[in-house]
Protein backbone atom coordinates (compact mmCIF):
# COMPACT_ATOMS: atom_id res chain seq x y z
CA UNK A 1 0.00 0.00 0.00
CA UNK A 2 1.18 3.63 -1.35
CA UNK A 3 1.48 6.20 2.22
CA UNK A 4 1.36 9.69 1.83
CA UNK A 5 0.94 12.52 3.51
CA UNK A 6 -2.39 14.40 3.33
CA UNK A 7 -1.86 17.72 1.72
CA UNK A 8 1.10 19.61 3.27
CA UNK A 9 0.48 18.03 6.54
CA UNK A 10 2.65 16.08 8.23
CA UNK A 11 0.07 13.35 8.73
CA UNK A 12 0.22 9.83 6.09
CA UNK A 13 -2.82 8.01 5.00
CA UNK A 14 -2.99 5.40 3.03
CA UNK A 15 -3.02 6.33 -0.77
CA UNK A 16 -6.72 3.86 -0.65
CA UNK A 17 -8.78 4.55 1.86
CA UNK A 18 -12.12 2.76 3.05
CA UNK A 19 -15.32 4.50 3.33
CA UNK A 20 -18.88 2.64 4.38
CA UNK A 21 -21.06 5.29 2.90
CA UNK A 22 -23.67 3.02 1.29
CA UNK A 23 -22.68 -0.31 2.77
CA UNK A 24 -22.39 -1.09 6.62
CA UNK A 25 -25.71 -0.29 8.18
CA UNK A 26 -27.86 -0.54 5.31
CA UNK A 27 -27.12 -2.43 1.67
CA UNK A 28 -24.85 -5.26 3.72
CA UNK A 29 -25.06 -7.30 7.30
CA UNK A 30 -22.81 -6.34 10.09
CA UNK A 31 -20.89 -9.84 9.20
CA UNK A 32 -20.44 -8.80 5.92
CA UNK A 33 -19.29 -5.35 6.85
CA UNK A 34 -16.65 -6.26 9.48
CA UNK A 35 -15.25 -8.86 7.06
CA UNK A 36 -14.77 -6.18 4.34
CA UNK A 37 -13.17 -4.16 7.05
CA UNK A 38 -10.73 -6.36 7.62
CA UNK A 39 -9.53 -7.61 4.39
CA UNK A 40 -8.75 -3.91 3.92
CA UNK A 41 -6.38 -3.98 6.91
CA UNK A 42 -5.22 -7.36 5.86
CA UNK A 43 -4.54 -4.98 2.26
CA UNK A 44 -2.66 -2.24 4.17
CA UNK A 45 -5.35 0.59 4.21
CA UNK A 46 -5.02 2.31 7.72
CA UNK A 47 -7.64 5.07 6.52
CA UNK A 48 -11.41 5.31 7.17
CA UNK A 49 -13.72 7.27 6.50
CA UNK A 50 -17.36 7.46 7.18
CA UNK A 51 -19.57 9.78 8.78
CA UNK A 52 -22.66 10.30 11.49
CA UNK A 53 -25.58 10.59 8.69
CA UNK A 54 -24.41 7.15 6.40
CA UNK A 55 -27.07 4.63 7.75
CA UNK A 56 -28.11 7.40 10.13
CA UNK A 57 -25.36 6.65 12.58
CA UNK A 58 -25.90 2.70 12.52
CA UNK A 59 -22.36 2.95 9.87
CA UNK A 60 -20.36 4.72 12.64
CA UNK A 61 -21.47 2.23 15.01
CA UNK A 62 -20.48 -0.48 12.79
CA UNK A 63 -17.13 0.61 11.41
CA UNK A 64 -16.34 1.22 14.95
CA UNK A 65 -16.94 -2.79 16.37
CA UNK A 66 -14.83 -3.66 12.71
CA UNK A 67 -11.99 -1.47 14.30
CA UNK A 68 -12.04 -3.01 17.73
CA UNK A 69 -9.07 -4.42 19.17
CA UNK A 70 -7.06 -2.61 16.31
CA UNK A 71 -3.99 -0.39 17.43
CA UNK A 72 -5.43 2.81 17.32
CA UNK A 73 -1.94 4.95 16.59
CA UNK A 74 -1.74 2.98 13.84
CA UNK A 75 -5.07 4.05 12.44
CA UNK A 76 -6.51 6.93 11.19
CA UNK A 77 -10.58 7.66 11.38
CA UNK A 78 -12.08 10.29 9.81
CA UNK A 79 -16.07 11.05 10.21
CA UNK A 80 -18.15 14.29 9.04
CA UNK A 81 -21.11 16.34 10.22
CA UNK A 82 -23.48 18.65 8.32
CA UNK A 83 -26.26 16.20 7.66
CA UNK A 84 -29.77 15.57 9.90
CA UNK A 85 -29.31 12.29 12.15
CA UNK A 86 -32.12 11.32 14.81
CA UNK A 87 -35.33 13.01 14.16
CA UNK A 88 -33.85 15.78 12.50
CA UNK A 89 -34.96 18.46 14.59
CA UNK A 90 -33.76 22.00 14.03
CA UNK A 91 -30.74 21.78 15.66
CA UNK A 92 -30.37 18.06 14.72
CA UNK A 93 -28.09 19.35 11.61
CA UNK A 94 -25.75 22.18 10.09
CA UNK A 95 -22.72 23.77 11.27
CA UNK A 96 -23.99 25.19 14.59
CA UNK A 97 -21.91 25.19 17.42
CA UNK A 98 -24.44 23.18 19.18
CA UNK A 99 -24.55 20.68 16.60
CA UNK A 100 -20.87 20.34 16.07
CA UNK A 101 -20.37 20.07 19.88
CA UNK A 102 -23.31 17.05 20.36
CA UNK A 103 -22.18 15.74 17.29
CA UNK A 104 -18.17 14.72 17.79
CA UNK A 105 -19.29 13.22 21.42
CA UNK A 106 -22.09 10.90 19.84
CA UNK A 107 -19.81 10.12 16.68
CA UNK A 108 -16.81 9.29 19.06
CA UNK A 109 -18.92 7.05 21.24
CA UNK A 110 -20.20 5.06 18.72
CA UNK A 111 -16.89 4.53 16.83
CA UNK A 112 -15.54 3.40 20.28
CA UNK A 113 -12.53 6.17 20.48
CA UNK A 114 -11.88 9.24 22.10
CA UNK A 115 -10.75 11.14 19.15
CA UNK A 116 -11.27 11.20 15.14
CA UNK A 117 -7.52 11.66 13.27
CA UNK A 118 -9.82 14.00 10.84
CA UNK A 119 -13.04 15.75 11.57
CA UNK A 120 -15.17 17.45 8.42
CA UNK A 121 -17.37 19.75 7.95
CA UNK A 122 -19.62 17.61 5.48
CA UNK A 123 -20.99 20.25 3.47
CA UNK A 124 -20.92 24.24 3.79
CA UNK A 125 -23.73 25.87 5.95
CA UNK A 126 -25.45 28.46 4.22
CA UNK A 127 -27.22 29.31 7.72
CA UNK A 128 -24.21 29.47 10.28
CA UNK A 129 -21.98 32.33 10.23
CA UNK A 130 -18.27 30.67 9.37
CA UNK A 131 -16.39 32.39 12.34
CA UNK A 132 -18.36 30.52 14.29
CA UNK A 133 -18.18 26.77 12.60
CA UNK A 134 -14.58 27.69 12.84
CA UNK A 135 -14.60 28.76 16.71
CA UNK A 136 -16.78 25.46 17.56
CA UNK A 137 -14.02 23.24 15.37
CA UNK A 138 -11.28 24.88 16.85
CA UNK A 139 -12.64 24.03 20.14
CA UNK A 140 -12.87 20.39 19.34
CA UNK A 141 -8.96 20.39 18.07
CA UNK A 142 -7.79 21.92 21.54
CA UNK A 143 -10.28 19.47 23.04
CA UNK A 144 -8.28 16.47 21.86
CA UNK A 145 -11.59 15.02 20.56
CA UNK A 146 -10.05 15.45 16.74
CA UNK A 147 -6.83 16.12 15.54
CA UNK A 148 -7.28 17.70 12.19
CA UNK A 149 -10.29 19.85 10.33
CA UNK A 150 -11.02 19.17 6.76
CA UNK A 151 -14.64 20.27 4.53
CA UNK A 152 -16.48 18.04 2.46
CA UNK A 153 -17.85 19.42 -1.28
CA UNK A 154 -16.76 22.94 -0.34
CA UNK A 155 -16.34 25.46 -2.99
CA UNK A 156 -12.88 27.07 -4.02
CA UNK A 157 -14.08 30.37 -2.28
CA UNK A 158 -15.83 28.78 0.93
CA UNK A 159 -12.25 27.22 0.94
CA UNK A 160 -10.03 30.08 1.15
CA UNK A 161 -12.14 32.00 4.05
CA UNK A 162 -12.10 29.16 5.97
CA UNK A 163 -8.41 28.65 6.12
CA UNK A 164 -7.90 32.05 6.53
CA UNK A 165 -9.96 31.68 9.64
CA UNK A 166 -8.04 28.28 10.62
CA UNK A 167 -4.96 30.43 9.98
CA UNK A 168 -6.07 33.16 12.52
CA UNK A 169 -7.40 30.17 15.51
CA UNK A 170 -4.14 27.88 14.56
CA UNK A 171 -5.83 24.77 13.48
CA UNK A 172 -4.86 22.66 10.69
CA UNK A 173 -7.56 22.55 8.07
CA UNK A 174 -5.40 20.08 5.99
CA UNK A 175 -8.28 18.25 3.36
CA UNK A 176 -11.19 18.55 1.17
CA UNK A 177 -13.75 15.62 0.41
CA UNK A 178 -15.01 15.61 -3.42
CA UNK A 179 -16.50 13.75 -5.18
CA UNK A 180 -14.26 13.07 -8.46
CA UNK A 181 -13.83 10.40 -11.24
CA UNK A 182 -12.75 10.26 -14.80
CA UNK A 183 -16.05 11.45 -15.22
CA UNK A 184 -17.08 13.92 -12.38
CA UNK A 185 -13.99 16.43 -13.02
CA UNK A 186 -15.52 19.82 -10.92
CA UNK A 187 -13.05 20.46 -8.67
CA UNK A 188 -10.01 20.17 -11.21
CA UNK A 189 -10.96 24.51 -12.39
CA UNK A 190 -11.17 26.02 -9.25
CA UNK A 191 -11.04 23.82 -6.06
CA UNK A 192 -7.73 21.83 -7.09
CA UNK A 193 -5.49 25.54 -7.69
CA UNK A 194 -7.15 26.85 -4.51
CA UNK A 195 -6.12 23.51 -2.34
CA UNK A 196 -2.57 23.03 -4.09
CA UNK A 197 -1.81 26.97 -3.32
CA UNK A 198 -3.60 26.17 0.68
CA UNK A 199 -2.09 23.17 1.34
CA UNK A 200 -5.04 20.93 1.50
CA UNK A 201 -5.34 17.33 0.41
CA UNK A 202 -8.23 15.44 -1.84
CA UNK A 203 -9.88 12.75 -0.15
CA UNK A 204 -11.98 11.98 -2.69
CA UNK A 205 -15.02 9.80 -3.05
CA UNK A 206 -17.16 8.15 -5.83
CA UNK A 207 -13.66 6.83 -7.86
CA UNK A 208 -15.31 4.35 -9.64
CA UNK A 209 -18.62 6.26 -10.15
CA UNK A 210 -20.44 4.53 -7.87
CA UNK A 211 -19.67 1.27 -9.58
CA UNK A 212 -20.26 2.12 -13.41
CA UNK A 213 -16.88 2.66 -14.08
CA UNK A 214 -16.28 -1.48 -13.18
CA UNK A 215 -17.52 -2.23 -16.52
CA UNK A 216 -20.69 -4.40 -15.08
CA UNK A 217 -23.17 -1.90 -16.35
CA UNK A 218 -23.56 -2.42 -20.13
CA UNK A 219 -25.99 -0.52 -22.37
CA UNK A 220 -28.95 -1.91 -23.74
CA UNK A 221 -28.81 -4.45 -20.70
CA UNK A 222 -30.75 -4.81 -17.31
CA UNK A 223 -28.92 -3.71 -14.16
CA UNK A 224 -27.46 -6.94 -12.41
CA UNK A 225 -29.47 -8.06 -9.48
CA UNK A 226 -28.09 -6.93 -6.17
CA UNK A 227 -26.01 -4.29 -7.86
CA UNK A 228 -26.23 -0.49 -6.49
CA UNK A 229 -28.47 0.20 -9.63
CA UNK A 230 -30.90 -2.14 -7.93
CA UNK A 231 -30.65 -0.92 -4.26
CA UNK A 232 -33.53 0.65 -3.22
CA UNK A 233 -32.35 1.91 0.17
CA UNK A 234 -30.63 5.19 -1.82
CA UNK A 235 -27.78 3.39 -4.00
CA UNK A 236 -30.03 3.57 -7.25
CA UNK A 237 -30.77 7.63 -6.74
CA UNK A 238 -26.98 8.13 -6.30
CA UNK A 239 -26.24 6.20 -9.48
CA UNK A 240 -28.96 6.98 -11.64
CA UNK A 241 -27.24 9.63 -13.50
CA UNK A 242 -24.38 7.45 -14.92
CA UNK A 243 -26.78 5.02 -16.14
CA UNK A 244 -27.04 5.99 -19.72
CA UNK A 245 -26.08 4.69 -22.88
CA UNK A 246 -24.02 7.17 -24.09
CA UNK A 247 -21.59 6.93 -20.84
CA UNK A 248 -21.86 2.87 -20.47
CA UNK A 249 -21.07 2.60 -23.68
CA UNK A 250 -17.47 4.99 -23.86
CA UNK A 251 -17.15 2.63 -20.46
CA UNK A 252 -16.79 -0.29 -22.26
CA UNK A 253 -14.51 1.72 -24.83
CA UNK A 254 -11.80 1.99 -21.50
CA UNK A 255 -11.99 -2.13 -21.64
CA UNK A 256 -9.19 -1.89 -24.00
CA UNK A 257 -6.94 0.06 -22.38
CA UNK A 258 -7.79 -1.27 -19.00
CA UNK A 259 -5.72 -4.56 -20.70
CA UNK A 260 -3.23 -2.56 -22.36
CA UNK A 261 -2.61 -1.37 -18.95
CA UNK A 262 -2.57 -4.57 -17.32
CA UNK A 263 -5.61 -3.88 -14.55
CA UNK A 264 -9.16 -4.34 -14.48
CA UNK A 265 -11.48 -1.06 -14.89
CA UNK A 266 -12.20 -0.27 -11.66
CA UNK A 267 -8.41 -0.84 -11.14
CA UNK A 268 -7.71 1.97 -13.96
CA UNK A 269 -10.12 4.40 -12.38
CA UNK A 270 -8.91 4.28 -8.91
CA UNK A 271 -5.47 4.84 -10.93
CA UNK A 272 -6.32 7.49 -12.91
CA UNK A 273 -8.18 9.03 -10.08
CA UNK A 274 -4.49 9.18 -7.92
CA UNK A 275 -2.34 10.18 -10.32
CA UNK A 276 -3.85 13.78 -10.03
CA UNK A 277 -0.69 15.10 -7.59
CA UNK A 278 -3.60 16.89 -5.34
CA UNK A 279 -5.69 13.91 -4.52
CA UNK A 280 -4.07 12.05 -1.60
CA UNK A 281 -6.11 9.06 -1.43
CA UNK A 282 -9.12 7.90 -3.01
CA UNK A 283 -12.02 6.30 -1.36
CA UNK A 284 -13.04 2.84 -2.03
CA UNK A 285 -16.36 1.19 -0.19
CA UNK A 286 -17.07 -2.92 -0.78
CA UNK A 287 -20.03 -5.16 -0.39
CA UNK A 288 -17.67 -8.41 -0.43
CA UNK A 289 -14.27 -8.26 1.04
CA UNK A 290 -12.67 -9.40 -2.87
CA UNK A 291 -13.88 -5.98 -3.63
CA UNK A 292 -11.42 -4.75 -1.38
CA UNK A 293 -8.74 -6.40 -2.96
CA UNK A 294 -9.53 -5.71 -6.28
CA UNK A 295 -9.44 -2.34 -5.72
CA UNK A 296 -6.69 -2.16 -3.70
CA UNK A 297 -3.83 -2.83 -6.68
CA UNK A 298 -4.63 0.62 -7.71
CA UNK A 299 -2.35 1.51 -5.46
CA UNK A 300 0.90 2.72 -6.58
CA UNK A 301 0.07 2.04 -10.24
CA UNK A 302 1.38 5.12 -12.73
CA UNK A 303 -0.18 5.43 -15.87
CA UNK A 304 1.95 6.60 -18.88
CA UNK A 305 1.03 10.10 -20.24
CA UNK A 306 -0.06 8.32 -23.62
CA UNK A 307 -2.55 6.20 -21.76
CA UNK A 308 -3.88 9.53 -19.89
CA UNK A 309 -4.62 10.99 -23.19
CA UNK A 310 -6.36 7.79 -24.67
CA UNK A 311 -8.67 7.79 -21.70
CA UNK A 312 -9.11 11.49 -22.25
CA UNK A 313 -10.11 11.08 -26.14
CA UNK A 314 -13.01 8.96 -24.80
CA UNK A 315 -14.40 9.98 -22.18
CA UNK A 316 -14.08 13.71 -23.08
CA UNK A 317 -17.64 14.41 -24.70
CA UNK A 318 -19.83 12.72 -21.34
CA UNK A 319 -17.36 14.81 -18.73
CA UNK A 320 -18.70 17.27 -15.93
CA UNK A 321 -16.53 20.21 -15.36
CA UNK A 322 -18.82 22.68 -14.46
CA UNK A 323 -17.63 23.93 -11.37
CA UNK A 324 -20.77 24.92 -10.03
CA UNK A 325 -21.83 21.60 -9.46
CA UNK A 326 -19.91 21.57 -6.60
CA UNK A 327 -22.59 23.51 -4.32
CA UNK A 328 -24.13 23.16 -0.80
CA UNK A 329 -27.83 22.89 0.14
CA UNK A 330 -29.69 25.25 2.42
CA UNK A 331 -30.57 24.07 5.68
CA UNK A 332 -34.80 24.66 4.25
CA UNK A 333 -33.90 21.67 1.73
CA UNK A 334 -33.88 19.05 3.62
CA UNK A 335 -35.65 20.01 7.14
CA UNK A 336 -37.69 17.24 8.84
CA UNK A 337 -35.85 14.59 6.82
Amino acid sequence: MEIRNLGRSGLKISAVSYGNWLTHGSQVEEDAAVACVQRALEEGITTFDTADVYANTAAETVLGKALAGERREGLEIFTKVFWPTGPGKHNDHGLSRKHIMESIDASLRRLGTDYVDLYQAHRYDHETPLEETMEAFADVVRSGKALYIGVSEWRAEEIRAAHALARELRIPLISNQPQYNLLWRVIEAEVVPTCEELGLGQIVWSPIAQGVLTGKYRPGQPHPEGSRATDTKGGDQMISRWLKDDVLTRVEQLAPLADQAGLSLAQLAVAWTLQNPNVSSAIIGASRPDQVTENVKAAGVRLDADLMTAIDEIVDPIVERDPAKTQSPRRSEFAGR
